[in-house]
């Protein structure tokens, strides 16, 4: 399941026990459209071992301000209120999951 996150849910999630993957999209953007099935469909798969979560740019500008996000789709991922990762684009299932699965392996 991916929650939606807001700007007082945001600080909580990313300091939250276990990683999250957090999609940073807009409702004007098409890959962002065409990423959100995936993302939805992988955060089945890794239940328990990463957190899902989604926040619009066009709701929370300042957030992904303050995080530098230039381009959207943006996955990034936190571990202990850090940035571990970014994954930016659209990517089809298996090749989020591999790229997902390199991050959580160095984490």
């Amino acid at each position: 399941m991916v929650e939606s996150l807001t700007e007082d849910t945001f600080k909580k999630v990313i300091t939250g026990p276990i990683p999250v993957i957090i999609d940073f999209w807009a409702s004007w953007c098409g890959p962002c459209t065409m990423l959100a099935p995936i993302f939805e469909e992988a955060s089945k798969k890794y239940h328990g071992k990463l957190q899902f979560a989604k926040i619009s740019t066009e709701d929370f500008p300042e957030i992904a301000e303050e995080i530098g996000i230039i381009g959207i789709p943006c996955l990034i991922i936190f571990k202990n209120g850090s940035e571990v990762d970014r994954i930016v684009g659209f990517h089809p299932m298996e090749m989020l999951v591999k790229k997902i699965d390199g991050i959580l392996a160095r984490i």
